[in-house]
This record gives C-alpha cells, sequence and structure tokens, in this order.
C-alpha cells in the first residue's frame, strides 16, 4: 500500500477531550487545505461496533479477552472499509480512539497487555497519537457532568491503572506523545498543534 494521507490518533481516558480536540484538529487541518475524515472506535458501522457498544452500555455481558477480541475484529473492519481507502485517497484520518485503547483499558482490566499488543501488531501504525492525560478525578467530574450512565471502564479504580498504562506508551512506541490534557481546550489544543508541520 502506498499511504499518502497521515494517519493521527487522539487517545485518553473518558472525558480527557480527545473528541472535543479531535473536531478542532479537523477544522485546523481543513483550513489548511487537507482533506480530513473525522472517525472514532469503536467503529459502529459493523455488527461487531454495534456489540461493542451494547457492552460499553452494560446491556449486554461479554468476557473481558472476548470482548477486547472483539475490538480487534472490530479494528480490522475500521482500517479495511474505511482508514486505509481513505488514506490511499491521499485523505487524512483522524481517529478518536485506537489500539492504545485495547492496550491501555485491557491492561488495566487484567487482561496481559502483550497478548493485546500482538494481536494488534499487524495493523497499521498511526503517523502521529496524541494521549490527552488527566487525572482519573478529572475523567469522572468530566463524565458526570455529562448526565449520562457511567460505561464499563468508568471506576476510579479502572481508570487509574488505565492512566498508568497510557502513560508508558511514548516510551514504547512511536509518534506517540503526551498531551497535558488539563489545561483549557484553547491550550491543550496549542499543544497538539506544536506537533505539526503543515
Amino acid at each position: 500500500m502506498v499511504k499518502k494521507g497521515k494517519f493521527i490518533v487522539l487517545e485518553g481516558l473518558d472525558g480527557s477531550g480527545e473528541s472535543t480536540q479531535a473536531s478542532l484538529l479537523k477544522e485546523f487541518l481543513e483550513a489548511n487545505n487537507e482533506e480530513v475524515v473525522l472517525t472514532k472506535e469503536p467503529y459502529v458501522d459493523s455488527e461487531s461496533g454495534k456489540k461493542i457498544r451494547m457492552v460499553l452500555e452494560k446491556k449486554t455481558q461479554m468476557g473481558l479477552k472476548e470482548l477486547q477480541d472483539l475490538f480487534t475484529e472490530n479494528r480490522k473492519e475500521h482500517l479495511d472499509t474505511l482508514i486505509i481507502p481513505s488514506l490511499e485517497k491521499g485523505i487524512t484520518v483522524i481517529s478518536d480512539r485506537y489500539y492504545f485503547s485495547t492496550f491501555a483499558f485491557g491492561g488495566a482490566s487484567g487482561l496481559d497487555v502483550e497478548y493485546l499488543i500482538a494481536q494488534n501488531d499487524k495493523f497499521l501504525q498511526p503517523d502521529l497519537t496524541f494521549i490527552l492525560d488527566v487525572n482519573p478525578e478529572t475523567s469522572l467530574k468530566r463524565i458526570e457532568g455529562r448526565g449520562k450512565p457511567k460505561e464499563f471502564f468508568e471506576e476510579i479504580e479502572k481508570l487509574t491503572k488505565t492512566r498508568e498504562f497510557y502513560q508508558t506508551f511514548p516510551e514504547r512506541f512511536a509518534n506517540v506523545y503526551l498531551i497535558d490534557g488539563e489545561k483549557t481546550i484553547e491550550k491543550v489544543f496549542e499543544q497538539i498543534k506544536g506537533r505539526f508541520t503543515l
């Protein structure tokens, strides 16, 4: 595959602001004459994505390993259906979450992180990944502010462990940057913009 577009990923705890920053980044790149597709995981335009949403919303139950394997299946569909075809057309793809979520949330749930990494080893590596780092307390406060029920991973102990995994990724994976997500939306975006050469 000759990859023409850039593949950019935003990650972080729920409530870290990755969806907001992904939208701002899309606007910024489009203002600089780049064609951009904004997407997210789980990729809900598939049966696996619909099953995942049911588990996350606590409408059905599934074993932890089975759930993460389903995320991996969903990721392959996401890549084959949307991400890779877009990149091949020269379109930049911004994804709100990718395999780093599997490593961090799965690891925090007690699964073998090396197994999870191996399961995703053949998938496309992002050109840039931004992990928005926030305290678990900030994460929960923002989640509660939405007025929606908490999802599967949204408990303080799980969030604390998940954050610890996320913080190790810049040392292990290429082009992964930890961003201070505690700052204002504008200041967080300034940190992200600083990594771009247009």
